[in-house]
């Protein structure tokens, strides 16, 4: 008898390395399985890293979850005399030495020899600094060994198995975990319970409980030199120790608490039965295109929004997503993908879709190129032939420059697209312009508009690992390459320095498409002469809103920056470089800005000073940003009678 239940397994590791050291097991018991796993339904992994590496493998997206080890927080903590426990394990550990505590496995995977190696580099700088190791295993004498031979017996101490782990992590005074792969270890949060302050290699889940900087220290996996300084750092500063610790502890208990592992827990398992209990159809979901896939984070930011609406209308329903680069979009947002520019896979999905959603986004213009409109044109043509229904969804339209491409759009969207949604006035102008007749035709806003910044400490996390303070000044710079800007470049430079020298702001150049604008702000920095640095690599979208948050000032080129500052209420200069930038700042009523054309040093120095010595109007910001998001609910709105309509 067949039940049809669905099956579900919990991964707490890397099958891969659960047998590392053991070939013959590896053969056996890996192979094994390894193709257990491919004859799942669903996939719990034991931290986003894991559920991560399982998709880049091949597994479903959608298939997958993420849970955290949670710890009971509530049963009281009995003190223990720190001079009692040494004595009991027969450590001579002193008042006044400093314990860095590690509770592992003496394997390979644990690593316990990295924390020997950064140890012995800084022995000798830090007299009353010491080591504690609470586990055993087969590597028990290599490491012994290892400490033998940096001189550091008295100093390095093993003390087997323990069976009060909370009288050890109230004896140490730094907490560590060295790991090469992790999913999320209780030792740290264990540590946590007990406020410790934690350095910890930069792998798996550890990441989310430890905010490098402000609650914990992370280096990269096997890298003794900065595992070394890392422990320097923390054995140089008491208040540093208990600040972070302090934080540490707070965050554990408000987010990794048994209850909220049970709830999370819960949670997925009737997320697994809702969708086990959809009824099965030919037809079903949506397919989502737009600008996808090219790490730009205005993007990223579009399509968080847009699947956190449709999950909010029906969290069961499949989504397809087009993106060019399909595994890291599958990672980031657990969604089913597609290679964007295979036409036999987008037809499978389109045939299987009631509706494709083209957007957000400015994608109908053929200013970067011909091509790129003929191509979402011919999508929503195909869509339509697959007999599916199209919404275009927050989306701006034009400029069109060829009369070829208007007489061209104007017939496929009138002919094609069942409802759109447009994020701005100026679109609407367009397509009234261009004689466009669609059956439902709504003004809205930027889908982004309705995204929510990041948790305080992990902004805090990127300030810091920039090298600022948390309380300083800053004017955040969002530029972008484009023709003409290397003559422009300067007087973004002047205008850095101006506010440098008299508003004592510091700039930060902030790329969000850092393979398109790391460059261009990289010109800017190089013919500065105030203090300016520059964002590396790649955040979040709720990331990038909660650093626009902190900042005094934005002055933007990327659309995204401006919509991300403005839903913030913070001042802004708009410095546009194509319609969509212009169309935005209208419709928000924003007199603070030029073209790219027009910006001289003169005439950016003039919207600064203007913008920055302006009475605060954040109350009248805010006013308009409001009405822009009441605006947004009509995405939403739209989105859902479409999805309605297609399942009645």
């Amino acid at each position: 008898m067949v039940l049809q239940l669905p099956t579900v397994s919990t991964l707490h590791s890397d099958y891969k390395l659960d047998y590392l050291g053991a070939p013959l097991r590896a053969i056996s018991f890996g192979t094994l399985n390894r193709w257990a796993l491919t004859k799942m339904d669903y996939y719990i992994g034991v931290s986003d890293p894991i559920a991560d590496m399982l998709i880049e493998r091949g597994f479903r997206a959608s298939r997958m979850f993420s849970i955290y080890n949670g710890l009971d927080f509530s049963q009281p903590i009995e003190i223990v005399d720190r001079a009692a426990y040494w004595r009991r394990h027969n450590v001579a550990i002193g008042p006044q030495d400093v314990v860095v505590g590690i509770a592992a496995r003496f394997d390979h995977v644990k690593n316990v020899g990295l924390l020997i190696e950064a140890f012995g580099r800084i022995a000798l700088q830090c007299p009353t600094l010491c080591v504690a190791i609470a586990g055993d295993g087969a590597l028990r004498a290599t490491l012994e060994a290892r400490v033998a031979q940096l001189g550091l017996v008295k100093r390095v101490h093993f003390l087997g198995w323990v069976n009060d782990m909370e009288g050890f992590y109230q004896a140490i005074d730094i907490n560590a975990l060295t790991s090469r792969s992790e999913t999320f270890p209780y030792a740290l949060t264990e540590g946590a319970k007990h406020c410790k302050p934690t350095v910890a290699t930069q792998v798996g889940g550890i990441p989310r409980l430890i905010d490098h900087g402000v609650s914990g220290l992370l280096v990269p996996p096997q890298d003794a030199e900065q595992l070394a300084a890392a422990l320097r750092q923390l054995y140089d500063n008491a208040d540093m120790r208990a600040s972070m610790g302090a934080r540490l502890g707070q965050k554990a208990r408000e987010k990794f608490s048994l209850t909220c592992t049970l709830d999370t827990q819960e949670a997925i398992y009737k997320a697994i039965l809702a969708r086990h209990a959809r009824p099965r159809k030919h037809r079903d979901g949506i397919t989502l295109c737009g600008a996808y896939g090219y790490g730009n984070a205005g993007d990223d930011g579009i399509l968080t929004a847009i699947l956190a609406q449709i999950r909010a209308i029906d969290a069961t329903t499949p989504v397809r997503v087009l993106s060019r680069t399909p595994k890291t979009t599958a990672s980031q947002f657990r969604v089913d993908t597609l290679y964007t520019f295979n036409p036999f896979a987008l037809i499978r999905a389109l045939r299987r879709s009631d509706l494709y959603l083209n957007g957000g986004g400015n994608l109908i213009q053929d200013v970067t190129s011909s091509r790129s409109l003929w191509f979402y044109l011919l999508t929503i043509r195909l869509a339509k032939l697959c007999g599916t229904k199209v919404l275009m969804y927050s989306c701006g339209v034009g400029p069109l420059k060829r009369k070829s491409n208007q007489r061209l759009t104007a017939k496929v969207l009138s002919k094609y697209v069942d409802a759109i949604t447009m994020r701005e006035d100026h679109t609407l102008r367009e397509l009234t312009a261009l004689g466009v007749k669609i059956p439902q035709m709504v003004l809205t806003a930027d889908p982004a508009l309705s995204l929510t910044p990041a948790p305080p400490e992990a902004v805090d996390s990127v300030l810091h690992g920039l090298g600022l303070p948390l309380d300083g000044q800053y004017l955040c710079l969002a530029v972008r390459d484009w023709p003409g800007f290397s003559k422009t470049a300067p007087a973004f430079a002047a205008m850095c320095d101006r506010a440098y020298r008299d508003y004592g702001l510091v700039t930060i150049l902030l790329p969000f498409s850092p393979q398109l604008d790391t460059q261009a702000a990289r010109a800017v920095m190089n013919a500065a002469e105030s203090p300016c640095v520059l964002a590396k690599g790649a955040y979040e979208p709720q990331v990038l809103i909660g650093l626009m948050a902190r900042m005094r000032i934005v002055v933007g080129m990327r659309l995204h920056a401006l919509i991300f500052a403005a839903a913030q209420g913070v001042p802004l200069v708009g410095v546009s470089y194509d319609s969509k930038a212009t169309a935005f700042l209208q419709y928000l009523g924003q007199e603070f800005c030029c073209s790219l054309t027009e910006a001289t040093p003169e005439k950016l120095q003039d919207l600064l000073c203007a913008t920055l010595s302006r009475p605060d109007n954040t109350s009248d910001r805010l006013a308009a940003v409001l009405r822009l998001q009441a605006l947004e609910q009509g995405n939403s709105a739209m989105l859902r009678d479409m999805m309605g309509a297609v399942q009645s």
